[in-house]
């Protein structure tokens, strides 16, 4: 026990450095609830935001683990949180399942299964301006004291930290979703050579958000976005769009999804080398019921003066900005984006990401998949994966232009 307590007076020294020396804070705060959720050995963490001057809700700020919360919020006393931001007193749950202030349907939506908690309100000078909860230990055992006394403690220093330094924790807006992914795993191959590279991916996607996927290699990143792509098909789970099931879709399905829903840009421009820029954007158009002009689409991203122009003769630049016209020219619902600038320099990177921010302020959907952590400030979300599942989920209150953007 004493080795316990001594770990966890360096995980507060830690926090309390975190939080002074930070240059953006929401980064210390995110960094400082991962190191008490590692630290107490939990499998999930939730910062909550209290709208005391508007509708009186909380609302997830962002939080760590496999739940995605985007778009829920509970009232002022609703629900475990809801109670603990109304009476500004810590509560520890044995079994939240069975306890009567449990806001079940939280865990019907995400498909998230909580069981014991701890939640600790945050407290400035003056009034509760949300909570912190930490949630289901990975051993199974229950919170004790000292797991308390270190959310106590996060809680104390982020709430003098927001006061000092004047963060607004932002809330999250409630839009549909458009996208949602349910305990969906994906496998290759069989017998000994099965390997299993999605194990339970839940997440919605909103309409008209960018949301930004990181993660290392192998992680699942590709093979995700494959399945929301219509490309690949998961093994297990349930995959939704627009309302609609294509978890068990046949491939003429697929096929029309791709065609009339989903727009993709990827690393490797996949331009045909024998159509010029405005052929490449016709050749596709042509597959669709009610395509953009294809002048119109080379216009969106500065390129209407090349439009006689073979890939050959354009800059990695130029022709990633026509892979991104010929994504547009089937008006989507959503843009999917591997990896879009891991072949560009920073210069030629920010002109393809500038082109990007305005497709994104126009109201499409995109998802992107990226190693480049730098572009997560762009985003309204940023989804981190590991070992196959979302492992991570921050809400962006202040998105980045791409013009500030450095690396």
């Amino acid at each position: 026990m004493e080795k316990k307590r001594i770990g966890y007076t360096q995980v507060v020294w830690e926090i309390t450095r975190l939080l002074q020396e930070a240059e953006s804070l929401e980064d210390a705060l995110r960094e400082s609830l991962n190191e008490v959720v590692k630290a107490v050995g939990a499998e999930a963490g939730t910062v909550w935001a209290y709208n005391i001057s508007g509708d009186k809700r909380i609302y997830p700020s962002f939080w760590i683990g496999g739940a995605d919360l985007t778009g829920l919020s509970l009232a002022e006393g609703e629900g475990i949180a809801g109670t603990v931001v109304k009476e500004g007193k810590t509560t520890v749950v044995k079994d939240c399942q069975s306890d009567p202030r449990w806001a079940g349907r939280f865990d019907e939506t995400t498909g998230f299964v909580t069981r014991s908690m701890i939640c600790v309100p945050l407290v400035n000078k003056y009034e509760v301006i949300g909570c912190i909860q930490i949630i289901n230990k990975k051993d199974g055992t229950l919170y004790n004291d000292e797991d308390v006394s270190l959310c106590e403690n996060l809680a104390m220093l982020a709430a003098i930290a927001i006061d000092g330094r004047g963060l607004n924790l932002g809330m999250t807006q409630e839009k549909p979703a458009i996208i949602s992914l349910r305990n969906v795993t994906k496998t290759f191959g069989e017998g000994e050579n099965k390997i299993q590279i999605l194990k339970g991916v839940n997440l919605d996607v909103r309409e008209g958000e960018f949301l930004v996927i990181l993660g290392e290699s192998g992680c699942g990143k590709s093979t995700m976005l494959n399945i929301i792509g219509g490309m690949d098909q998961l093994t297990t789970g349930t995959f939704t769009f627009d309302g609609k099931d294509y978890s068990k879709a046949d491939e003429k399905t697929l096929t029309m999804y791709r065609r009339h829903s989903v727009g993709f840009i990827f690393q490797a421009y996949n331009l045909m080398p024998t159509l010029t820029a405005q052929e490449n954007l016709e050749f596709i158009g042509d597959l669709c019921d009610d395509p953009m002009d294809s002048g119109e689409a080379l216009e969106k991203v500065g390129l209407a003066k090349r439009k006689d122009n073979y890939p050959a003769q354009m800059s990695g630049g130029q022709q990633q900005r026509v892979s991104i016209a010929r994504a547009l020219i089937k008006k989507p619902r959503v843009i999917l984006a591997d990896e879009p600038t891991a072949a560009l320099d920073y210069e030629t990177s920010i002109e393809v990401l500038t082109v990007l921010e305005e497709v994104i302020k126009a109201g499409t959907t995109i998802l992107m998949v990226t190693h480049n952590e730098e572009i997560a400030k762009m985003a309204n979300r940023v989804i981190r994966m590991k070992g196959g599942v979302v492992s991570e989920i921050t809400v962006n209150s202040h998105p980045a232009s791409a013009k500030e953007l450095v690396w």
